[in-house]
């Protein structure tokens, strides 16, 4: 079976990028091959990782590109000239339109660090997410990877899996646990899922 080409998109430090470049090499991602990874800032650690890899990496900003629609012309490129016929965000941080969703139907995926619905939408991410899980008091919280759609973290459910909240948690740890226990399995499993149906749906 022909893999399907996969490109990640990133802001920083690449953890789950890692996750999913060791679950390419491991075999659990094996219906995908990771040939693209798009970085939306400069010298973010994640394309150090890829390189690490030999995936190829680059660089598209916003602030370079001028506008929204320039950002996503110019990352289009970039995909079709790789052949992409997946995207998974993996802690990236720049929230797409309609335009450039529509034109990706079920072939995106991100990885959310809560519980879809809570602790979601606009301007939950990071570190913001696990701090407002704290101050609710929630008891667990965990990660949701979800297909991506024009509303933010509104796409139908892929995989969630719970992570527990303990007494005394920061951020920083609740944050630390949630990759380790949910994020960092999840997305690689997430990923394997859809790119299976993408080439079975190619190979057809």
């Amino acid at each position: 079976m022909v893999k399907t080409k996969i490109a990640v998109f990133v802001s920083g430090g690449g953890t789950n990028l890692q996750a999913l470049l060791d679950a390419e090499r491991k075999g659990i991602l094996q219906s995908g091959e990771i040939v693209l990874v798009v970085s939306n800032t400069k010298g973010a650690y994640a394309l150090e990782r890829a390189r690490n890899a030999g995936v190829d990496g680059v660089t598209v900003t916003r602030k370079e590109c001028g506008s929204q629609a320039a950002f996503e012309a110019r990352i289009s490129e970039y995909l079709k000239e790789y052949g992409a016929e997946m995207i998974i965000l993996a802690g990236f941080l720049n929230i797409l339109t309609e335009d450039f969703t529509k034109q990706w139907p079920r072939r995106i995926i991100n990885i959310h660090p809560a519980l879809i619905p809570s602790f979601c939408g606009k301007g939950m991410y990071g570190l913001k997410v696990h701090e407002a899980a704290l101050a609710k008091g929630v008891k667990v919280s965990g990660a949701t990877v979800h297909y991506v759609n024009e509303v933010p973290d509104g796409g139908e459910i892929l995989l969630q899996k719970a992570v527990e909240v303990k007494e005394g948690d920061t951020p920083e740890i609740l944050q630390r646990r949630i990759m380790e226990q949910a994020e960092w399995i999840l997305l690689p499993q997430a990923a394997e899922m859809v790119a299976k149906r993408i080439a079975e749906e190619k190979n057809a």
